[in-house]
């Protein structure tokens, strides 16, 4: 991935490529924090790219299974900025709900929207605006889901904190995290 984008980059820059956009599409059950995490770990992406945001596709008739067998399923939906449900139509409406209502509990920030026949809303897929620095209302719709308990191993919480961070101290913690919990 990373030199595939410094590729694209490289072209761009020298413009034998013009483009605005790069989607980057994972296959079946891919977990989506490596690829996130290249946005802002690898100096040469981080210049080139900005991560706009991560859209996940749910097929209504098997996503529920896919959540209960597939850790990788539940990582997607939880990282996820916006989550489109597919075949809606091949199930009954109680069962779609009852699919809407379980990735609400595991990702309360992610907009669900329906795909219908294969289509889309452009809207639902770019200018998110997952990753820019001013993310307050998030933060402020995830405060009023804090406490809630979560199902499928996807918990979330909010710290505030009156005084800034040290990111060395940040990154070090979370970096402990990952290390126990993947």
């Amino acid at each position: 991935l990373v030199r595939v984008l410094g590729d694209l980059a490289g072209k761009r820059a020298a413009g034998a490529l013009d483009f605005e956009r790069v989607v980057i599409e994972t296959t079946g059950l891919a977990d989506p924090a490596p690829v996130a995490q290249t946005f802002f770990v690898e100096p040469d992406v981080v210049r080139a790219y900005q991560l706009d945001g991560i859209v996940t596709l749910v097929d209504a008739k098997h996503g529920g299974a896919a959540l209960t067998a597939h850790r990788e399923a539940r990582a997607q939906v939880g990282f996820a900025d916006r989550l489109l449900l597919s075949k809606t139509d091949l199930v009954h409406e109680d069962e779609s709900r009852a699919l809407v209502a379980r990735l609400k509990r595991i990702n309360a920030k992610a907009k669900i929207a329906a795909v219908r026949h294969g289509h889309a809303d452009i809207a639902d897929l770019l200018d998110i605006g997952g990753f820019e620095p001013d993310a307050a209302a998030d933060i402020e719709h995830l405060e009023t889901h804090a406490h809630e308990r979560h199902s499928d191993d996807i918990a979330s919480f909010v710290y505030r904190e009156p005084q800034p961070f040290d990111l060395e101290k940040l990154e070090n913690f979370l970096a402990l995290l990952v290390d126990r919990y993947e």
